[in-house]
């Protein structure tokens, strides 16, 4: 029995599979030797026994991992200078 979440994992990564209707994609899991609960899953909508094989798992969403910035911040003080004529005499030679 191939492992259902690898044959799932196949399934999405092939636009042939992925867009197959359901008798086409039956015959392949049935060739491919799918569990049970995946291959009923498939050819009767019916996701229960899919569900049951692979248990419930606890999913923990993730707090805020990226947190937009803070436009209340200070912003950086710039050049004071930037408004003067730059003066070529003070920069040096190259």
């Amino acid at each position: 029995m191939a492992d259902t979440i690898e044959l799932l994992e196949a399934i999405g990564q092939n636009a042939a599979l992925r867009y197959a209707s359901a008798d086409e994609l039956s015959q392949v899991l049935e060739g491919a030797q799918a569990s049970e609960g995946l291959t009923t899953a498939v050819a009767s909508g019916d996701c229960t026994m899919l569900f049951a094989e692979l248990g419930p798992k606890p999913m923990n969403a993730p707090q805020i991992s990226q947190a937009p910035a803070r436009e209340d911040d200070e912003p950086e003080e710039e050049d004071e200078n930037i408004d003067e004529p730059l003066n070529i005499s003070t920069l040096g030679h190259c």
